[in-house]
């Protein structure tokens, strides 16, 4: 079957978007470990108008069929934004991506990478990083590690024959991701609880939970933080008004006020931490081979959402401003407001576990702060380089 021609079509249309979507599916179905994401979710992503990404990118999707029969997938973009930025910031001038790869075996993959390099070269890119499903705020990298159990909220879990098929492809290896975990029943190491406490004597330091009655303004300050934050971060590209106020919406249902904090110094909002309890256990249960839960599990999920008990936690985005960065004092919230959610998951959500990631394996700073409160990698996440 492997050897039978194998013809492979760019994607027009919402039925082929929906076979886009559906082959995850089919494909990742006997995989224990993989998590299905609503339907509807998926299929918003890769729709043009309903994603603001679109607003800043080209995107081709293409479908790799054998003999009639959809075998694989993949999607073939360049974000205009990410063209603008230093080419030593990871992105910049001539770079392109691919990513969503879905397939059967190694030939259909070959083939679905060969493709979407030639379109980018016929879009006059000079270079891959990839796989981004889509932005580098969605789903970047390729799991390489961590293949024994379910990824957390907003993490992906790939097949591990992708990565040898990837790198037999002349991929190279540009960046490592990681992602760590931690008991969050135990308390942190004694120097990490003095300072906390020294935080919690200066009274210039304020740590707040977010109000979800300004829900959009504190969003705002969120964003406008992180955007500092990570603007010299290896892989930036900024989050635009538009990506704001759609990524809000979405996560919307998932936001606890005690699990989002920001820190004020003097006044002025410097860091932000976000937590969101782990959607993908209850998703797991309920969602299906396909992403499409019953009546009754969209009724789990409501009351899920309303009031996640034995939830885990992931922290997926923290920052704290530039101009604070390196300092004792970034070290000092960041070590605050985890403990702050800290007492918070375990209290109110009776949480056992967090998640802290992704975050960048030469990311000092963060990397000593996950290392300071006993945490471990679990996962890694590999985003290869190529010239075209």
């Amino acid at each position: 079957m492997a050897n039978a021609q194998l013809v492979i079509t760019p994607v027009s249309g919402k039925a082929e978007i929906k076979a886009f979507v559906d082959v995850a599916y089919r494909l990742n179905a006997q995989d224990q470990n993989w998590v299905p994401n609503l339907r509807m979710e998926e299929l918003e992503k890769f729709t043009p108008g309903k994603n603001p990404f679109f607003d800043h990118a080209r995107c081709q999707l293409f479908l790799a069929r054998r003999e009639g029969r959809i075998v694989g997938r993949i999607s073939a973009h360049i974000d205009e934004l990410a063209l603008t930025l230093p080419l030593e910031q990871g992105m910049g001038p001539g770079t392109g991506n691919w990513g969503a790869i879905e397939a059967e075996d190694e030939d259909v993959a070959r083939a679905l990478i060969e493709t979407a390099e030639n379109w980018l070269r016929q879009e006059g890119m000079t270079r891959v990083l990839a796989p981004m499903n889509l932005s580098v705020w969605e789903e970047p990298g390729l799991q390489v590690r961590g293949f024994d159990h379910p990824p957390m909220v907003m993490m992906a879990h790939h097949n591990a024959a992708y990565r040898p098929w990837i790198e037999g492809a002349g991929y190279a290896l540009a960046k490592t991701l990681y992602t760590y975990d931690l008991d969050v029943t135990r308390q942190f190491p004694p120097l990490v609880q003095r300072i906390v406490a020294s935080g919690e004597k200066n009274a210039k330091i304020r740590v707040r939970e977010v109000d979800l009655k300004r829900f959009d303004e504190e969003a705002a300050i969120i964003c406008d933080i992180l955007n500092d934050a990570w603007s010299d971060n290896w892989g930036f590209v900024p989050f635009t008004d538009r990506e704001i106020a759609h990524t809000g919406k979405k996560l919307k249902p998932l936001v606890h006020p005690s699990l989002i904090r920001i820190a004020e110094y003097e006044g002025e909002p410097v860091a932000f931490m976000m937590t969101l309890p782990d959607l993908n256990q209850v998703q797991k249960r309920i969602n299906g081979k396909k992403g499409k839960p019953s009546l009754l599990g969209w009724l789990k999920l409501a009351l899920w959402l309303r009031k996640p008990k034995r939830a885990d936690m992931r922290v997926p985005l923290m920052g704290v401003r530039k101009k604070l960065q390196s300092s004792r004092l970034a070290s000092q919230l960041a070590f605050m407001m985890i403990e702050y959610i800290r007492r918070s998951a375990t209290q109110m959500f009776d949480s056992q576990r967090g998640e802290i990631g992704w975050i960048l394996e030469d990311n000092q700073g963060m990397v000593a702060i996950a290392d300071a409160i006993d945490s471990k990698v679990n996962r890694e996440y590999a985003i290869y380089e190529k010239a075209l």
